[in-house]
C-alpha cells in the first residue's frame, strides 16, 4: 500500500492536522522522509525523544526485553518495572511510584490520589483544586479542566468541580485562592505550552510555602521538564522547592510510550488497592526501554551537555535576532527553548515552523507567538549549528514576506 499524507485525510480522525511530511527513518537528531530530504530534529517529539532517534541504548533495551516478555497484567508484577521504580525512588525525593502510559495519565492519577489523601485525611470539604492559566496537564477531562486553557475543555459538557486558575507568577492573585479548604495545587516547574515560561524564585518557594501553610500538596507536572530537559534530571531539583508529588512522561520514555506518578510514602497509601489502575501501566517492555534511557541521561556528562548545548542555542538564536529583529527574547531552561516574536511578528509562530520545515529543520511552537524547541539532550554540536543555519533561514523567508 502506498501511505500518503491524503490517507490520512480518508481513515483518520480529524483532531490533527499533521505536515505533509512522513518521516520514515531517523538516526540521533537526523531525520528523513519517504522521499529522501533529511530534516534536523530540532522539536523531539515535543520533548519526547531525549537521546534522538533509534539510540543504541534504547534499540538494545527493547531487542533484548522483546525476546523475554511482553505484557503482564499487574495481577503481577515484573523486574523491568521494578527496576526502574527503585532508580526512580533513588533519584528523587520519592518514596514510591505508580506507572501509567502518558503524562495525562499520570496527571489523572496524581489528581485523583490528591483527592483522596485530602478526603481521608481531612475530610470531604477539602476538595478544591488550584491551577494556572496557560497551564497545560494532558487531555483527560480531569486534567484539561485543570490545565489552564479553555480552548482545550469547553464544548464536552458539565467539568469537574472545585477547580480554580490564576495567573502563573501572580503571587498574590494565588494567595487569595488558596485556603484550608485546597487540596492540592498543580503547576509546571517551567510552563511548556503556555509559552516557555520561567517561574520566579519569589512565586514557586511562595506557592511551596502556601500549600504547607494551608495542609494543601504540591504536585509538579513534569512531564516536559523532567528527566534531563532543563538541565537538572528534574526541573525541581533546580530550585529550593521539593513538591509532595511530581509526574514524569514524555523523555522518560525515550520515545517509548510510558508515564510515572512518584510520590512520598504518607501520601501514596490513600491509593489503596482497587482505588487506581492501568492496564499497561508499568508494561516490561515500557519499563526495559525507559530504564536505558533514564540511566543514560541521569549522568553528570549528559546534564552537564544540556546546559552547554543551551548556551550554543541561546548565543545562535542572538545572533539571528541581532541580524532580522524578530525576538523579543528567549525563554526557558536547557533544552525546552522558546524564542518569543517581538510586536512585528506577532501571532505568526507557525510561520517560522512551516518556514522552518521547508528548510530541513523540524521545530515546534508553544502558542502563536513562541518558537519552541526541545531537541535530543545529547544532539551533537554540530547539529545544533547546522540546525540553526537552516532556522537562519527560515527566518530570512519569513522577514524578507
Amino acid at each position: 500500500m502506498q501511505v500518503t499524507r491524503e490517507l490520512f485525510n480518508d481513515v483518520m480522525v480529524p483532531n490533527y492536522n499533521p505536515s505533509e511530511v512522513i518521516p520514515v527513518k531517523g538516526q540521533g537528531s537526523r531525520v528523513w522522509d519517504q522521499d529522501g530530504k533529511e530534516f534536523i530534529d530540532f522539536a523531539g517529539g515535543i520533548a519526547v525523544n531525549c537521546l534522538g532517534h533509534c539510540h543504541p541504548a534504547l534499540v538494545n533495551a527493547l531487542k533484548k526485553q522483546g525476546e523475554k516478555i511482553w505484557h503482564l497484567s499487574n495481577v503481577m508484577t515484573n523486574e523491568p518495572a521494578l527496576r526502574l521504580a527503585k532508580k526512580l525512588t533513588d533519584a528523587t525525593f520519592a518514596d514510591k511510584v505508580y506507572f501509567a502510559n502518558s503524562g495525562a495519565e499520570a496527571n489523572e492519577a496524581a489528581l485523583k490520589l490528591a483527592r483522596r489523601w485530602a478526603l481521608d485525611v481531612h475530610g470531604e470539604q477539602k476538595n478544591q483544586i488550584i491551577a494556572f492559566n496557560k497551564g497545560f496537564h494532558g487531555r483527560t477531562f480531569f486534567t484539561v479542566t485543570v490545565g489552564g486553557q479553555a480552548a482545550y475543555s469547553d464544548g464536552f459538557g458539565p467539568k469537574p468541580a472545585a477547580i480554580d486558575h490564576c495567573d502563573y507568577n501572580d503571587l498574590a492573585a494565588f494567595e487569595a485562592l488558596i485556603s484550608d479548604n485546597t487540596c492540592a495545587v498543580m503547576m509546571e516547574p517551567l510552563q511548556g505550552e503556555g509559552g516557555i515560561i520561567s517561574p520566579t524564585s519569589e512565586f514557586i518557594e511562595g506557592v511551596r510555602a502556601l500549600c504547607d501553610k494551608h495542609n494543601a500538596l504540591l504536585i509538579f507536572d513534569e512531564v516536559q521538564t523532567g528527566v534531563g530537559r532543563t538541565g537538572d534530571l528534574y526541573a525541581y531539583q533546580g530550585t529550593n522547592v521539593t513538591p509532595d508529588i511530581l509526574t514524569t512522561a514524555k523523555a522518560l520514555g525515550g520515545g517509548f510510550p510510558i508515564g510515572s506518578m512518584i510520590t512520598t510514602a504518607s501520601i501514596a497509601e490513600h491509593l489503596k488497592v482497587g482505588t487506581h489502575g492501568s492496564t499497561y501501566g508499568g508494561n516490561p517492555l515500557a519499563c526495559a526501554v525507559a530504564e536505558a534511557a533514564f540511566d543514560t541521561v541521569n549522568t553528570a556528562e549528559v546534564l552537564a551537555g544540556v546546559k552547554e548545548r543551551e548556551q550554543l542555542f541561546r548565543e545562535g538564536l542572538t545572533a539571528i535576532n541581532n541580524k532580522y529583529d524578530v525576538f523579543s527574547e528567549v525563554r526557558g531552561k536547557g533544552l525546552l527553548l522558546g524564542a518569543a516574536l517581538n510586536s512585528k511578528f506577532e501571532g505568526r509562530a507557525r510561520d517560522f515552523l512551516v518556514a522552518s520545515t521547508k528548510h530541513g529543520l523540524m521545530s515546534l511552537v508553544a502558542g502563536t507567538n513562541v518558537v519552541r524547541f526541545t531537541p535530543s539532550l545529547v544532539i551533537p554540536l554540530e547539529d545544533i549549528k547546522e540546525g540553526l543555519a537552516r532556522f537562519e533561514k527560515a527566518v530570512a523567508d519569513v522577514v524578507n514576506g
